[in-house]
């Protein structure tokens, strides 16, 4: 069974559509990426999700339930996330904690994550950071054990520090069998902790693949170099270009798996010296918005 389920998802504001006809599924277990640039429709299909808005055509399962028809059902097994975290500024993290125990019946509440985070929960919110309110969004996420987290941007005006502490809690949420689903704009980000990621242009969804799979498609540029002659025609050959070649070497660009190439230059024994680099997965995720 599919954690979410989405099927032909359209969202109009008056005439502008913001979410044009998205079919998607996120498998149990995973964490699932949701790219895009600002104004894609990252934010208004999570808002769908969960039953903020409601869409103007097509329909949603949550851990196959209706997430409409069933929305305070579906709401309970959810650990929701924004990147701007909307909590009261005259309470208390402690008392944002005791308020959802109360409300979501949690009887015994781990404090080991609070220990984790090194939050003080007597402090007001106003008197909190930036990274200490989303340390605080974290912790009622997750609180109530759910099956399923949504994430709209987590992580933006978060310090480094911070933001891998945050992929390191979210993997081993993950590792526990709970699903993430994860909106992002930021691709190392998507690249450290996705397993598949679904790409989002102008509210249409470009492509839906997997981590490896993309990078799989990165471009790899190879330098090679001899001792005495330089065996170009031998080596330029169907899948690889030659970007440069000078008096000792070549410089050549493979796109995709090396092995066959590196197999070939490992076979000449004047080769003397090899060096590999490639470009950042920015590159290919930029061909999916041409």
């Amino acid at each position: 069974m599919a954690a979410i389920h989405v099927e032909k998802l359209k969202k109009y504001f008056g005439k502008t559509k913001a979410v044009d006809g998205i079919s998607f599924e996120v498998n149990e277990g995973e964490i699932m990426g949701f790219l895009g640039p600002n104004g894609a429709g990252k934010t208004t299909t999570i808002r769908c999700l969960m039953d903020f808005i409601r869409p103007t055509q097509g329909q949603i399962e949550i851990i196959g339930k209706d997430a409409q028809k069933n929305a305070p059902e579906v709401k309970a097994d959810i650990g929701y996330l924004s990147s701007e975290v909307d909590l009261y500024k005259s309470w208390t993290g402690a008392e944002h904690i005791h308020f959802l125990e109360r409300i979501r019946g949690i009887s015994k509440f781990d404090e080991e994550l609070i220990k984790e985070l090194k939050l003080d929960t007597k402090k007001k919110v106003s008197a909190l950071s930036t990274g200490n309110r989303q340390k605080l969004g974290i912790i009622l996420a997750l609180m109530h054990q759910p099956k399923l987290l949504i994430l709209d941007e987590p992580t933006v005006g978060l310090d480094p520090l911070l933001q891998n502490y945050i992929y390191e809690i979210l993997k081993a949420e993950a590792a526990k069998g709970k699903t993430i689903f994860m909106s992002s704009h930021n691709l190392a980000e998507v690249e450290k902790i996705c397993d598949r990621v679904i790409i989002l242009k102008d509210g249409k969804i470009v492509a839906v693949e997997s981590i490896n799979n993309i990078k799989r498609k990165r471009i790899y540029t190879v330098y090679a170099y001899f001792e005495g002659d330089v065996p170009k025609k031998e080596i330029v050959t169907d899948g690889i270009s030659l970007i440069e070649e000078f008096s000792d070497g070549l410089v050549l660009s493979v796109k995709g798996d090396t092995k066959p190439l590196l197999k070939k230059l490992s076979s000449y024994e004047n080769l003397k010296d090899l060096e590999i680099t490639h470009a950042g997965l920015e590159e290919v995720f930029m061909e999916f918005y041409k």
